[in-house]
């Protein structure tokens, strides 16, 4: 018999945050694929011939959420810095210059995501 490394429930949990996420990610260099009873895998910059130079594995639902969180909201911040001078900048000081309004749609978009993904598993959340 082979050893699982992640539950069948995890598993089904991890699938749904993969999907809320997947047209959400669509334009960045990354893909979350399904490993079986290995868990999911986040397959980052792709550079050929040489693969992937980022690999990393999930066993559950709220690691991967946040770390998919993190992903597309850094791509957002970024989007909104660039050619400006807040490029340099972090990406929680480029938050705090938004606008409030602004602020407050990422708050509600990460609620969007939640629900998407089925988290009420989910007891706490990062950064919004």
């Amino acid at each position: 018999m082979q050893e699982a490394f992640i539950s069948d429930e995890e598993r089904e949990k991890c699938r749904k945050v993969a999907e809320a996420f997947r047209e959400a990610l669509e334009g960045e260099d990354l893909v979350v694929l399904d490993a079986g009873r290995f868990g999911f895998v986040k397959l980052q910059y792709y550079k050929p011939p040489w693969g992937f130079d980022s690999v990393s594995t999930f066993l559950d639902a709220g690691t991967l959420f946040d770390d998919l969180w993190e992903e597309w909201m850094d791509s957002q911040l970024l989007d909104y810095a660039k050619d400006t001078p807040m490029v340099e900048m972090e990406y929680d000081q480029i938050f705090r210059c938004m606008p409030k309004e602004m602020q407050d749609s990422y708050v509600l978009k990460k609620q969007e995501f939640m629900e998407a993904a089925g988290c009420g598993f989910l007891s706490g959340f990062g950064r919004p």
